[in-house]
Order: structure tokens, then sequence, then C-alpha cells
């Protein structure tokens, strides 16, 4: 069965980052490719199972775990999407402007930007595989620090990703030692597309923030 409606890649310019070589972007780039691909794979084989409009009871334990596959999947292509879109080609400013949406709403819901900032710094260094993101929750603007295991433990439901770091040792391996994390989000953070992340919280931001 063939889902008319498959993910394709999306190509991304990108390159010549602060720390960040492009050879470690281009191994990202076919990494990303692979969930697009893993994706679309789950998804046809999970439609083959539906298709008469229930799943057979001896079928139900392999539909099970394709299902909860296609989380990490999904989410690994999503979140691979989000990261790419906050870098710039050629490197950023490393802070956002102080009359920004995100740093706007940083203060507001953490006192300080610095604070803000400090805290998602420290989830990016802690140990295990996945992801620092900062949400931002829809109902009153607030932002939120998380850390999301592998790539789908940890997201939270109804929540706008504003600023998505990959943390993986896949993201910066080429680069740095395993041990030398530190210095990944040091460049990643001298990259970031602050304008792409204000798209992402600027109409947010219009709504007061509830202490």
């Amino acid at each position: 069965m063939s889902l008319m409606n498959s993910y394709r890649p999306r190509q991304f310019n990108l390159s010549n980052l602060k720390g960040i070589s492009d050879e470690t972007l281009e191994m990202h780039f076919k990494l990303y490719e692979g969930y697009v691909k893993e994706t679309n794979k789950l998804n046809e084989k999970i439609a083959e199972f539906v298709k008469d409009a229930k799943v057979d009871q001896d079928e139900f334990a392999e539909y099970s775990e394709l299902t909860r596959r296609l989380g990490f999947e999904y989410n690994g292509m999503v979140l691979h999407e989000y990261y790419f879109d906050n870098l710039k080609t050629g490197g950023g400013t490393g802070d956002p402007n102080n009359d920004s949406a995100f740093r706007t709403a940083a203060e507001q819901s953490f006192g300080s930007y610095d604070i803000w900032k400090a805290e998602f710094i420290g989830i990016g260094k802690m140990r295990g595989v996945g992801w620092a993101i900062c949400y931002q929750n829809p109902a009153n603007g607030r932002l939120s620090n998380h850390w999301i295991t592998l790539h789908e433990t940890g997201n939270v439901a109804g929540f706008t990703p504003a600023l998505v770091m990959d943390v993986w040792e896949h993201a910066y391996l080429l680069d740095y030692k395993p041990a030398d994390r530190p210095k990944y989000i040091e460049a990643f953070f001298s990259n970031i597309d602050w304008s792409a992340v204000n798209k992402r919280t600027q109409k947010l931001t219009a709504h007061s923030i509830a202490a």
C-alpha cells in the first residue's frame, strides 16, 4: 500500500558555520534523510495493517512495535528540521537583540536572559543522548527548557519548540571529542539564527505571561 502524502527530505542551505564543519553538516543531513525514509516506510507498513479498517489479533504484536518505532523516527525527522532551521549560514550574533521577541519572553519567564541561557546550556551538558529544547507554552507565552531523551521522550504536548539543540554525538563528533560537548554548545550558540527563533515566538509573546 503506497501513501499519497509521503514526506520528502528538505534541502537546507546551510554551510560555513562557526565551529561546526561542513563535513559534520553533510553527515547530519544524510542522517536526517534516513529518518524521513524510515518514517515513510513505517507509515506504509502500518497502513497495510489497517487497510481493512481493523488490526488482526495475530498481527497485533508486530503492529504495536512498528507504531512505537514510528515515534522515534517521526520525531527524529521533525526535530532535525527545527534544528537546521534555527542555524544560520556563516554564523549568527551569539545572543539575541535586547528587544527581540525571544529575549523578552526569556526575561519574563526566567527573570533574565542569562538565567534562561544558563539553564538551557546546563540541560545540554547532561549525560545521555538526546536534545535540549526550549518550548513556549501557547496558553501564556512562558518559556521552559527540557531534556528530550532520544527523540520522543520528554516532548511537552501542545507546546511550541522555540529553540532546538541536537546533543547527540553525531552533531559534533567530527569536530569535538565526546567529552568536549560544552565546546560544541558554545559553537551552537554562535550559529543560532535568532530571526528564525523569533518567528516561532513572535505571535505568542503578545499574550501576557502568567506569574
